[in-house]
């Protein structure tokens, strides 16, 4: 992401969406030309509040329907390793603030089938204070399965939460953990 492009809110940017079926159910995938920059899963919050969550956080950008422009990317999102990390087949377009990027990167950094803390996601970023922070980055991570937030615990080894939804980050851990063991 350029310097200032997360100040713009989207400006200037065209997204294209649309939706596609996952294995953890109706996933919204968005795009702009330089690769993905997000995926939501509508489970918990439905289909209409979830497409909105997800333009509200580039209320300047155009926003075209168009599920041709993203569906290579989205299915290929879910036929990678667990947690479509294998992000070489998969651009990916991260618009944020430096530090959510920086906190985004360092999910994609989680091998498929473990998980972190939030503690140890701030002390990889080398700001060991920083844990609050991050918790709220992490929350705010638009490509969800991409950059693995569901693999982010609390220091106590408890779920803690997901912007998608619990059940949705417990179907994503447990289809993983079954993946890497097979």
């Amino acid at each position: 992401m350029p310097p200032g492009e997360h100040a713009r809110k989207g400006k200037g940017l065209t997204v294209s969406w649309g939706w596609f079926d996952s294995p953890f159910g109706q996933v919204l995938a968005m795009a702009t030309d330089r690769g993905l920059c997000g995926m939501a899963f509508a489970a918990e919050l439905g289909c209409d509040r979830t497409l909105a969550d997800m333009r509200g956080r580039w209320p300047a950008a155009v926003f075209r329907h168009d599920p041709g422009a993203v569906a290579g990317w989205a299915s290929a999102a879910f036929d990678a390793e667990p947690g479509g990390a294998d992000s070489g087949q998969i651009a990916l377009h991260l618009i944020g603030a430096p530090f959510q990027i920086e906190v985004w990167e360092a999910l994609l950094a989680v091998p498929a089938g473990q998980v972190t803390t939030y503690s140890e996601i701030a002390r990889h970023i080398g700001n060991a204070k920083s844990v609050r922070a991050v918790g709220t980055a992490v929350g705010r991570n638009p490509i969800s399965w991409l950059a693995p937030c569901h693999r982010a615990l609390r220091r106590d080894g408890e779920l803690g939460g997901y912007h998608w939804g619990l059940p949705v980050k417990r179907a994503m851990l447990a289809y993983e953990s079954a993946r890497v063991e097979s």
